[in-house]
This record gives structure tokens, sequence and C-alpha cells, in this order.
């Protein structure tokens, strides 16, 4: 898509004029007579770059560029004719990222103009990869369920959400049963394979304010805001199944995997430590009972 520029300037011949320039280069442009005007048409279109003049009738440039920058990423390049007056400097700190003087060559302008485009361009390259390397440190690459450290930071998130507004917040931890004699069995290739269609189908599962982790080789965390303990038992139960009838599904898989969950809800004032360990209990006592089964603690 082209990129969206506003022209802003109460001169009709020199916001004229740099529409019809820019235009020849394939940029899409629009116009305004004052800030007030560009302000209108900030709110109901998303525009890439603002060329402004400073002086105008009403709001001047400077305070357009500080509106435009404390709600918005949009760039802002600043004309004026009055060097005296404004300086670089000024215009930078109220946000500007350019500031061109009068009077300029629209070829001068233009240059300016891919300048700011090229570094948008750049910043939303970086900002990108920094959200990917974020996403990447707290997922567990194997299965696609956030990792343990994230689940502890998100599990005193939810702790504190919870004592603020006395909302019900449960916890399941599910173990893989005999996991160890299974990657005996078909190699770990296969068990890593058996993982991340266990994660698959754990996602499926989920409500939209649910969260599902991988705290360990074969050991899950959900987190179930919202959530009191008989609703957290069926959501464990329908985890359950969905993963069991989804592991069914692989080749040669005539060792079928079973799991041993324990649910439990949070109890106002216990640590995080506490809650979890009741959650942990609660798949143990599963465990001790024969495993392939839901306990509740």
């Amino acid at each position: 898509m082209n990129p969206q520029i506003l022209i802003v300037d109460d001169d009709d011949s020199i916001r004229d004029a740099i529409c019809e320039y820019l235009g020849i280069f394939n940029y899409c442009t629009d116009a305004a007579g004052n800030a007030e005007e560009a302000l209108e048409k900030l709110s109901a279109k998303q525009f890439d770059v603002v060329i402004t003049d400073i002086v105008m009738n009403g709001m001047d440039g400077l305070q357009l560029t500080e509106h435009i920058k404390a709600v918005s990423d949009t760039s802002v390049i600043i004309i004026t004719g009055y060097i005296r007056d404004y300086t670089y400097e000024a215009a930078i700190k109220k946000g500007a990222d350019d500031f061109v003087f009068k009077p300029f060559r629209l070829e001068e302008l233009l240059l300016r103009l891919k300048r700011v485009l090229r570094e948008r361009e750049i910043a939303r390259e970086r900002n990108q990869i920094l959200e990917e390397f974020k996403i990447l440190s707290i997922t567990d690459h194997l299965t696609r369920l956030y990792n343990a450290r994230h689940f502890h930071a998100q599990l005193k998130t939810e702790i504190i959400r919870h004592e603020r507004y006395q909302r019900p917040l449960s916890l399941i931890m599910i173990d893989i049963d005999h996991f160890k004699r299974y990657n005996d069995i078909y190699g770990h290739m296969e068990g890593d394979r058996a993982l991340s269609k266990m994660g698959e189908a754990i996602t499926r599962s989920l409500r939209a304010p649910d969260t599902a982790y991988r705290y360990g080789g074969e050991e899950f965390m959900i987190i179930l805001p919202e959530t009191e303990l008989d609703a957290a038992l069926n959501a464990a139960a329908r985890i359950k199944t969905d993963v069991e009838n989804e592991l069914e599904s692989l080749e040669n898989h005539s060792e079928p995997i079973t799991l041993s969950i324990g649910v439990t809800e949070y109890r106002f004032g216990e640590t995080a430590a506490d809650f979890m360990k009741r959650a942990d209990r609660a798949m143990y006592k599963s465990k001790n009972k024969g495993r392939d089964c839901i306990s509740l603690l």
C-alpha cells in the first residue's frame, strides 16, 4: 500500500503544490487547511506522515505535533519560514521527525519524506523482530505452549488480580503417565511428536482467557481465570479426552498414552508456591489411585 501523507497548511497554493508533486511519485495525499481539520482527518484515518506548517490560525504546527505524538506513531515533518522564532531543536523536542525551512524546493521535501518513511520501516521491522524474540523467550519450541518461566510470572499476575477483585482462579496440573516407557519403546523422536500433538490438543481445548504451559519434560500447567473448582474439573475432563483422542491418531500407537491430572482452586492469601504445591499433590493423588484419572484438592 502506498504511503498515506497528510498536508497541513493554511496557504492553498503551498498545500496544493505539495499534494500535486507527491502525487507524481504515487504517494496518497490528503490536505487540511488548519490543525483542527487535520486532527479530524487523523481521527478518521491512519496516516504515515503529516507535513505541517508551523504558523497557522488557531492551533500551530508544534501544538499539532504534540497532539499527534500523544495518540499515535504518525511521523511529522514541520515546515516554517520563521527561522529566528522556531529552531530545529524545539521542533524535535515536540516530537517532530524532521524540520524544513522555507523557502524549500519540492525535491528537498521529497528527500526528507523518503528518509522519514525509511526510518519508519526500519523501526517497524525492529519492533517486529523484538516482538518475535519476546514470544520465543516465553514459548516452548516443541509444544508451542508457554514455558515454565512465563508460567511463574503469569500465575503471580493472576493471583494479584484474584485478590484485588475477589474472582475465582483455578489451576490444572497434567502429567503423562509412564512417558519414559513410551520413549523407551518408540524413541525420543516419537516422544517429541506426542508432546507436540499434545500441545496442539490442549490449545484447541482452552477458552480464550485460559493459558497453558509446558512446565517440565512431560508436565503441563493450565491457569484458568474466572473459574471455580467444578468448572475447572469439567475443563480438565474435556482436555483429558481431547488430548487422549489426539494421541490415538499416532502411527504404531499400540502403547496408549494416559494422563494423571490434578485440579485445585486458589485459596485467598496463599502464595503462588503453595497454590502450585496443592495442584502437584492433587496430580500425585491421581498417580496413587492408579493413574489415568483426575483428582481434586
